[in-house]
């Protein structure tokens, strides 16, 4: 199956990639996951080795690679034991870099796009709101013109790298009565008077920052619109698609990981005579989820190729993260349960692997968000169409 996505040269870039992670990152993990800050010098090492270009343009210091690379990224870093460090990685490279790229003006590109594929400044994206959660129309965010400024009043929470980013892409309302029609996207800097970040402390995603963050009267330059005003809503519907299909990416890969641990475990543990792995009910539970895992790795895998030819993925993006999170949460859950009360055990991955896989079901849009707009797509006939910039 994989051969139908992944050439020998995808495989080539998996092998150096895994080797990079377990050279240069598996040995800060642990501290990372203790401080939750990830030292600068990785995200140096990522840019130097050209990981977070690999499907930005060449013109600014990218590859420009058919998105099977992404994939093999996103599922090679759920693979190192901790997702955090992974959220803040594709966060900056597929989140706030995603918006650079594709509304930034040239000046936007030159000035942050190419010192992020460089690793030498990080971004974050800034949607969900305090009292918005999924709910993205409702932002309470404003940015007022009065002249050639911006000044932009309101809170964000829940902002991967919210803390340690020098620059966010921040969704406010331009136009507040005009409701999600009125929502427009800049760029602002992290250093300007009036901004203030307050770091989470979050159930996993430990290694990672997140924030809560505090727009009190900020000025930016109107140069620092990105695409047009008003246009900010379909801007980030489309880019949610890419979003979520990370994040089903993301959630098969560390489901895998956590069956293939646990059949290694299970062929060592010893109980009642015999090996675990000879015991039907836990064989067959095994089988039951390494189905399901497939299963969601063939749809995600044809999702990926329909985006890669730039179709519009918004339906199949959104069923396979909200497929995949669950089949994700069940599988880990079920893989602890194999370790017994070594599962249970910091030392051992699966306890680390089940805190941090929760969040696939709430992050980029839950579950409950995910299943009305499919309803509206495939009850209500409802058709999303792509933002044009």
């Amino acid at each position: 199956m994989n051969s139908i996505y992944f050439t020998e040269e995808h495989q080539l870039f998996r092998a150096s990639l895994r080797d990079f992670l377990h050279k240069e990152v598996v040995p800060h993990i642990e501290k990372w996951e203790k401080t939750g800050t990830i030292e600068r010098f990785i995200w140096k090492k990522f840019g130097e080795m050209g990981f977070f270009g690999i499907n930005y343009p060449e013109a600014y210091g990218g590859m420009n690679l058919d998105l099977f690379y992404t994939v093999v990224f996103l599922e090679e870093l759920q693979k190192i034991k901790s997702s955090g460090f992974a959220a803040a990685m594709w966060a900056h490279a597929y989140l706030a870099m995603t918006h650079l790229n594709a509304e930034g003006s040239e000046r936007i590109k030159q000035d942050y796009l190419v010192p992020s594929i460089a690793g030498e400044k990080i971004g974050a994206l800034c949607v969900t709101e305090p009292f918005g959660g999924s709910d993205v129309a409702g932002m309470r965010t404003t940015a007022v013109k009065n002249g050639d400024k911006y000044i932009i009043n309101g809170s964000k929470t829940f902002i991967t790298n919210g803390v340690y980013a020098d620059y966010y892409v921040v969704a406010a309302k331009t136009s507040p009565e005009l409701g999600n029609k009125g929502i427009s996207i800049f760029l602002v800097d992290t250093n300007l008077k009036g901004i203030s970040a307050t770091k989470l402390d979050k159930l996993g995603w430990r290694a990672s920052d997140t924030a809560e963050i505090a727009f009190d009267n900020v000025e930016i330059s109107a140069d620092n619109l990105m695409g047009e005003a008003g246009k900010g809503f379909p801007y980030i519907m489309q880019h949610f698609a890419f979003e979520r299909l990370i994040m089903a990416i993301n959630a098969h890969a560390r489901a895998e990981y956590a069956i293939e641990y646990t059949i290694e475990y299970m062929s060592q543990r010893e109980a009642f005579g015999s090996t675990i792995n000879k015991f039907q009910a836990l064989r067959h539970t095994m089988v039951e989820h390494a189905t399901d895992v497939e299963h969601c790795k063939v749809f995600n895998y044809a999702a990926v190729a329909r985006l890669d030819k730039k179709e519009y993925v918004v339906k199949e993006a959104t069923m396979a993260k909200l497929k995949s999170t669950k089949v994700a949460d069940e599988t880990i859950y079920s893989c602890l349960q194999m370790l017994g009360g070594y599962g249970y055990m910091e030392e051992y991955p699966l306890a680390r692997l089940l805190r941090d896989s929760r969040l696939g079901p709430i992050g980029g849009g839950t579950s409950e968000i995910l299943k009305e707009i499919l309803s509206k797509m495939i009850i209500d006939k409802q058709n999303y169409k792509p933002a044009v910039k």
